[in-house]
């Protein structure tokens, strides 16, 4: 499996195919007809196992753009939910579509699309990744402090979870450096964190506070995603203190900005001071996802 074919994870595409996918997307947000609709004609299938806001409607109005019909599939309406194989899947979907975009838990069904089908796979979220928000996050900072990230310092706040892994490989990538505040037994997948560390400068830290020192970004989840709501008790005494306020953005340089995937509860990982003041700049975050997308799909199913 040629893996460049596909968006499976970051770690999967070299720096230079990363950078030519963020100044694509800071071209389509300047002017969305930049490429015109070289998708015409084609079809997105969007494959979702996990409910979904932004995913959805950022890769929907992101093909339609781009002159594709993208067709929702809920796991739920699909034989993919009733026990058929994912290579079935993968195999007959390819007759039908140019592309598939699939929102799920485990990684192992994304790669199994990628292998068994015979179009582009983008990985719209597994339970260990989320690449296409951290494009997103990635170009947002971009425009903070420009093209150029070998001065940019995130501080991760929060659970070793998708976002998290995909911060350190897009820090591997991209040469920023990344510090990460995690709980005891909440680190982030230590192959990732090891070879990340070997790319660049990453640090893992059971202090909030240390973590947010000096850094330019700070940016954090909830702390029970989907598929751990019965873990949600239990993690509200874990993360207790794993909670972005203005306190702990003071401890950030002065031009700090405050990141945040969505969706957030106020009062628990960020205060509402924090998302809605003037470092957050998440509203920008969230509509890069359309911009991002919109990059990754135009290279992968263009021609």
């Amino acid at each position: 499996m040629d893996r460049h074919r596909h968006f499976l994870s970051i770690a999967d595409w070299p720096t230079e195919r990363l950078t030519e996918a963020l100044d694509l997307a800071a071209a389509l947000k300047a002017d969305p007809g930049h490429l015109g609709r070289p998708l015409a004609g084609k079809t997105l299938a969007m494959v979702f196992a996990k409910s979904s806001t932004r995913t959805r409607v950022s890769f929907e109005v992101g093909a339609g753009q781009l002159g594709a019909q993208a067709l929702f599939l809920s796991a739920r309406d699909i034989q993919l939910g009733r026990g058929e194989p994912i290579s079935d899947t993968a195999r007959v979907l390819s007759r039908y579509v140019h592309g598939i975009m699939i929102r799920t838990f485990a990684q192992s069904d994304v790669e199994q699309l990628a292998r068994y089908g015979s179009v582009p796979v983008i990985n719209g979220l597994t339970d260990l990744l989320h690449p296409c928000q951290i494009m997103a996050d990635v170009q947002t900072i971009q425009e903070s402090f420009g093209r150029d990230l070998e001065s940019v310092v995130v501080a991760w706040i929060g659970d070793g979870n998708n976002m998290a892994n995909s911060w350190l490989n897009a820090a591997a990538r991209l040469g920023f450096g990344l510090r990460l505040a995690c709980p005891e037994g909440y680190d982030p997948e230590p192959a990732l964190l090891a070879a990340a560390r070997a790319s660049t400068s990453v640090e893992l830290f059971r202090d909030p506070a240390e973590a947010a020192e000096g850094a330019r970004v700070v940016t954090t989840d909830v702390w029970a995603s989907m598929g751990q709501e019965e873990e949600a008790a239990q993690r509200a005494v874990a993360f207790a203190g794993y909670h972005v306020d203005d306190a702990l953005m003071s401890r950030a340089a002065d031009d700090a900005i405050f990141l945040h995937c969505l969706p957030a509860h106020r009062g628990e990982e960020v205060a509402a001071e924090v998302i809605d003041g003037p470092a957050s700049r998440v509203w920008d975050e969230a509509e890069n996802r359309l911009h991002a997308q919109k990059a990754i799909l135009a290279m992968l199913m263009g021609d």
